[in-house]
């Protein structure tokens, strides 16, 4: 028994078990997105696995992109979330969202609520913010 609480104290401090809440396939609050969020190194990333609009375009490309050279790339598997690290209270900031919409590319923090929702939250700069709720797809 002694070993099993050893156990279970030293998978609550490392901080790789820390991550599991975000871990996963979440549905985006707009377009029926769906979005995989994975390890990378020591942060965590995320690629853009469809939407609505890819649905019914699966040609469809990152038109939008401020920078023309990555405007044929297609967003089927296109990187969304990069560089987040785990900060207090299980948030992850210092991270990155990329707005296939705008072609724009904002600060952003994650914030587990519960095992199947997850908080996102994208700014310009602090205060203008905007958050949406994804939910986890099982």
């Amino acid at each position: 028994m002694s070993i099993l609480l050893v156990a279970a104290l030293m998978a609550a401090q490392n901080p790789v078990s820390a991550a599991e809440p975000v871990l996963g396939t979440w549905r985006t609050e707009v377009r029926e997105g769906i979005v995989d969020i994975r390890r990378c190194g020591a942060s965590i990333c995320g690629k853009l696995v469809t939407s609505d609009g890819i649905r019914a375009d699966p040609t469809l490309t990152d038109r939008n992109n401020k920078n023309a050279a990555l405007r044929n790339r297609p967003l089927r598997g296109l990187p969304i979330l990069s560089g987040f690290k785990p900060s207090e209270g299980g948030v992850w900031s210092d991270g990155t969202i990329y707005n296939a919409e705008d072609g724009k590319t904002y600060s952003a923090r994650l914030t587990p609520e519960g095992a199947d929702r997850l908080k996102v939250r994208g700014c310009i700069f602090v205060p203008l913010c905007k958050t949406q709720t994804w939910t986890r797809v099982r």
